[in-house]
């Protein structure tokens, strides 16, 4: 059975904090973490952060480590929103199910049959505390870039 955990930039470290700054047209450019939408690419960053506010985003046409396909809010083991921060933990649990499940409809293959891997950015305590518990899905390898969208690929 494969593991979120081996990806490469185990963006799964990173917690989102902050606000957008860039838009999000999928050009390039910076992007605000809260802003990140399905169908964007980024690079990686250039070393790892506990918190970060922004990604770098790129073409999808382009050079790009991460794709994001899913932005998804917690909810907890009984299906409800939570009010209080539910530790990392819970956010990891939640994170590998939501993401893996989210997986097959974006690239067009179950996860356990693809040659990629997934990875999350997840809320911190602070981010929490502001209104923000999505969890940001992304598409990744294990140290190839990808040049195109994966979004249908089959992949």
């Amino acid at each position: 059975m494969r593991s979120a955990g081996v990806a490469v930039l185990a963006l799964s470290a990173f917690v989102l904090a902050g606000c957008g700054l860039l838009g999000d047209d999928g050009d390039g450019g910076a992007v605000g973490v809260l802003d990140i939408e399905a169908g964007q690419c980024f690079t990686a960053p250039g070393e790892v952060q506990a918190e970060l506010t922004e990604l770098a985003g790129v073409p999808c046409d382009s050079e790009h480590d991460q794709e994001a396909y899913a932005v998804v809010a917690y909810t907890g083991p009984d299906g409800e929103a939570a009010d209080a921060f539910p530790g990392a933990d819970a956010l990891t649990r939640f994170a590998d199910g939501a993401c893996a499940e989210e997986f097959g409809e974006y690239v067009g293959t179950n996860y356990l049959d693809s040659a990629l891997f997934f990875t999350y950015l997840l809320p911190s305590v602070r981010g929490w505390e502001d209104g923000d518990t999505d969890v940001v899905c992304f598409v990744t390898t294990t140290g190839e870039k990808l040049d195109a969208s994966v979004r249908d690929s089959g992949m």
